[in-house]
């Protein structure tokens, strides 16, 4: 059973980060993007940090590892906030289903930065799920050919959490909670200086609270059980469980927002689905090797 372990958690991780494309889009109403992102790593953060001091499990960072840390705040910063300007432009459904395209982007990462090995039956789940979010990028497959904005901003995002999960494997040797914590807590921080000088600042307490508790349980929980399955799959395969998670935001988007998706939404989940598949199977494949 403690094998399945690395699997259950990042299978927990992909069930909580589901939440967030949903209600995400929800807050964007009140809330500005760059001051939302802030506010989600710092509930993420805080919420972590509480939780450091009733665990006794951290290292000290070794020197090789400094880079990594100062790279993966600074990913962690610019991500979210492409993120959340691309959810503003974009269908919720289809929004959650590019999320997918992280998948692409860390095992593109690991495989040319970090020289992991990626299986054959990765790279053709890897080629499928591209072809599945040039789909959705779309606007109208019947009648244009013409490029969402939103959903660029989507991939360039998801692009970017691709080089930071390959930054995050790097420091998953010390403790998970500690690593969310850090990367929250100096996130966060930044995003909110960032708002505050664009005048995106908004002084509603509830609002506020709220904000930090969703990034609390869909950034903060989510990461640390990510960063838990890291340490035994890798980044990539890790990556392939948390494409779970799209499935899951977008089916929650649909019942909430009652949208009716396009043709191209259902070509892309059914060559999604398909790609998921490969790497689950190369993932278990992996585990029983």
């Amino acid at each position: 059973m403690k094998k399945y372990l690395p699997i259950l958690s990042a299978a927990l991780a992909a069930l909580l980060y589901a939440l967030s494309t949903p209600f995400l889009k929800l807050t964007l109403v009140v809330v500005e993007p760059v001051f939302l992102a802030g506010l989600l790593y710092l509930g993420a953060g805080i919420g972590m940090l509480i939780m450091c001091m009733f665990t006794k499990e951290s290292l000290p960072f070794k020197k090789r590892q400094y880079p990594y840390v100062i790279g993966m705040i600074l990913l962690d910063i610019l991500a979210p906030i492409l993120l959340l300007y691309g959810l503003r432009l974009s269908v919720a459904e289809n929004a959650a289903l590019l999320n997918n395209f992280e998948i692409v982007a860390t095992s593109v990462f690991a495989f040319f930065i970090f020289k992991e090995k990626i299986s054959i039956r990765l790279r053709y789940a890897i080629v499928i799920i591209t072809i599945a979010s040039i789909l959705l990028s779309v606007e109208n497959l019947q009648s244009s050919l013409s490029f969402s904005f939103g959903s660029v901003l989507i991939i360039a995002a998801t692009m970017v959490w691709g080089l930071e999960n390959n930054f995050t494997r790097n420091l998953s040797d010390n403790s998970p909670i500690k690593i969310t914590a850090i990367k929250g807590i100096f996130s966060g921080l930044s995003s909110i200086l960032l708002a505050y000088f664009i005048n995106q600042i908004n002084f509603d307490v509830p609002l506020i609270l709220l904000s930090m508790l969703l990034g609390f349980v869909t950034y903060g929980l989510s990461i640390m059980f990510y960063i838990y399955a890291q340490r035994s799959l890798g980044a990539a395969k890790t990556s392939s469980f948390y494409a779970l998670a799209p499935f899951l935001g977008a089916g929650i988007s649909i019942l909430i927002f009652n949208d009716v998706p396009q043709l191209n939404f259902y070509l892309a989940l059914v060559l999604m689905i398909w790609g998921v598949v490969l790497i689950i199977k190369d993932t278990l494949k992996g585990e029983q090797s």
